[in-house]
């Protein structure tokens, strides 16, 4: 997992892809979203520590990311 800094709400701080944020994406449209993906979702304080400081409550990692950290590594 590369490091990619950011303080973009719609992009996911360790990778740089499209985090799809429901909150945001109503934040930025004004239109009603379901609940976001990561309501229900674990985030390991592990894969949080990751996270650049400046990034820090402005964007949210996204699924790929949190799924990559979850598998188990390649042997």
């Amino acid at each position: 997992m590369q490091t990619t800094p950011t303080s973009d709400p719609t992009r996911c701080p360790l990778c740089g892809g499209d985090n799809r944020c429901a909150m945001e994406l109503e934040r930025a449209t004004g239109q009603t979203q379901p609940p976001c993906w990561c309501v229900d979702t674990a985030f390991p304080p592990d894969l949080m520590a990751r996270l650049p400081q400046e990034a820090e409550g402005k964007a949210c990692i996204c699924a790929a990311c949190v799924a990559r950290f979850a598998a188990p590594p390649l042997s």
